[in-house]
């Protein structure tokens, strides 16, 4: 017999009840705000809307279905199952902190501050739940396949991302490293920099759009839906043992790019989220590429 599905709703928590937690009362949020020349009631005003749009997802699952919630910080430890619908309730990069952990479940994006949000990932309002969720398990709903990034260590640690990979030092260091495409007989190119970025079509909109923009790049952006990637390395220095030939490219289908750390240590996390990264140390070897598995986008 099967399970029904099960509402999983993605939240973070609010401007409003971080400020609580640092000051205690409201009386005292309001009061460092104020010696701030800002006011509370903007920060107060997004997070009554925020519990708005959680009670009315909520009253909109099926009383068939399971619910569950879960927040931001907890997603790492957070066990998603194969017949959830996940529901994300916030912003759009809420919907990418979510993606690196589903594994093809369908996920709706609720836009709890339109006008605020871009709502380029949360495209729809909080009226729309009921419909969207019974569109997400119904035979032939429509849905964006969005294209992610993966890191795969030697060591077999895997980490995906939606937007884009990062690798480089965990501080403000140089980072030292090998870098070619997957494959390569040689050993790669020494290089020496900030570090390399790899993104998605989804990425497109961000990060990788400003360092495309800063180098002049004449690739095109990939859209979010594309089976393709663009890379760029940060700042490589020129020295007589680093290079810097190998500094930007595209990856396809079935296309890696190998990084052989020769530092002592190096990290890698997707979409910012630094606090669920991999660690990398000397000799230690790292392939990205286009993932196997895509964001299942409810439209």
């Amino acid at each position: 017999m099967s399970l029904a599905p099960r509402a999983v709703l993605v939240h973070r928590r609010t401007e409003y009840e971080e400020l609580l937690a640092r000051h205690g009362t409201h009386g005292q949020a309001a009061f460092f705000l104020s010696s701030r020349g800002r006011s509370i009631d903007e920060v107060h005003g997004r997070h009554e809307r925020t519990l708005h749009a959680l009670r009315q997802v909520a009253a909109a699952v099926p009383l068939t279905w399971r619910s569950s919630r879960v927040e931001r910080a907890d997603l790492d430890r957070f066990l998603f199952a194969p017949e959830d619908v996940v529901v994300v309730i916030g912003q759009d990069g809420l919907v990418a902190n979510t993606a690196k952990y589903l594994h093809g479940q369908p996920v709706v994006g609720i836009d709890t501050d339109p006008g605020r949000n871009p709502g380029v990932l949360v495209r729809h309002r909080c009226a729309d739940a009921a419909a969207l969720l019974r569109a997400a398990t119904a035979a032939g709903g429509t849905a964006d396949e969005l294209t992610m990034v993966e890191a795969v260590a030697d060591d077999t640690q895997r980490l995906l991302a939606l937007n884009e990979i990062y690798l480089g030092s965990p501080g403000h260091q140089t980072a030292r490293y090998r870098l070619g495409p997957d494959g390569d007989t040689g050993p790669g190119e020494a290089q020496a920099s900030s570090g390399v970025l790899v993104g998605t079509g989804t990425g497109a909109t961000g990060w990788l759009r400003s360092l495309w923009q800063e180098r002049g790049s004449r690739a095109e952006l990939p859209a979010p839906c594309d089976r393709r990637l663009l890379w760029f390395v940060r700042e490589a220095w020129p020295s007589p043992t680093t290079g810097t030939t190998k500094v930007a490219g595209e990856l396809g289908h079935g296309q890696r790019l190998q990084l052989t750390v020769e530092s002592e240590r190096m990290v890698v996390f997707g979409d910012g989220m630094e606090g669920d990264a991999l660690e990398l140390t000397w000799g230690q070897s790292v392939r990205l590429g286009i993932a196997g598995t895509s964001l299942h986008l409810v439209t």
